[in-house]
C-alpha cells in the first residue's frame, strides 16, 4: 500500500471508533469523506458526539463533502518531540475549514506539499491515506 508523502507513521492512526464515529471511518475505507449532520435543525456535526449542539437532538444523517476547502489554521512541526516522528518532520498539522460543510472544522495532516507553502487561506483537496486494511485516513493536500 502507497502512503502518501507527509503522512504520519502507520502507529498514529490507531483508531477506536465508537457508535458515533464508527459511520466516518467505515466512509472512510471507501474514500468518502462524510459528516454527520442534525435532522432537526441541519448543523453539521463534527467531531461527531450524541446530541447537536445546537438543538440538542440525536438523529443525524451522514452527509458526503468533496472536502475541498481552507486552511483555518496551521503549524510545521519541525522537531520531533515523540522519537517515532524523527523521520517524518517536517510535517503539517492544520484546522481545516470545509467547503460544503459550514461550521466544520478538521484537524488533519497535510501531506504531498512543500510545508513552507502553506498559509493560512489555502485551498486544499483529499489526499487518501490507506494505513492498513481496516484504516484509510483524509488527509489533506494543497490545491492546485
Amino acid at each position: 500500500m502507497t502512503r502518501p508523502a507527509g503522512a504520519l507513521p502507520a502507529e498514529f492512526a490507531d483508531v477506536h471508533p465508537d457508535a458515533w464515529t464508527e459511520p466516518f471511518w467505515l466512509a472512510n475505507r471507501e474514500q468518502r469523506l462524510t459528516i454527520p449532520k442534525c435532522v432537526n435543525c441541519g448543523t453539521f456535526r463534527f467531531p461527531p458526539g450524541p446530541f447537536c449542539h445546537s438543538c440538542r437532538h440525536q438523529e443525524v444523517e451522514q452527509v458526503e463533502i468533496s472536502g475541498a476547502g481552507t486552511v483555518y489554521t496551521y503549524t510545521v512541526v519541525r522537531h520531533a518531540v515523540v522519537p517515532s516522528l524523527a523521520d517524518s518532520v517536517p510535517y503539517v498539522i492544520a484546522v481545516l475549514e470545509f467547503d460544503d460543510a459550514p461550521g466544520v472544522r478538521m484537524i488533519a495532516n497535510i501531506v504531498e506539499s512543500d510545508v513552507d507553502a502553506v498559509r493560512i487561506g489555502s485551498r486544499v483537496e483529499l489526499a487518501w491515506d490507506h494505513v492498513d486494511d481496516e484504516v484509510t485516513v483524509p488527509r489533506f493536500r494543497l490545491a492546485g
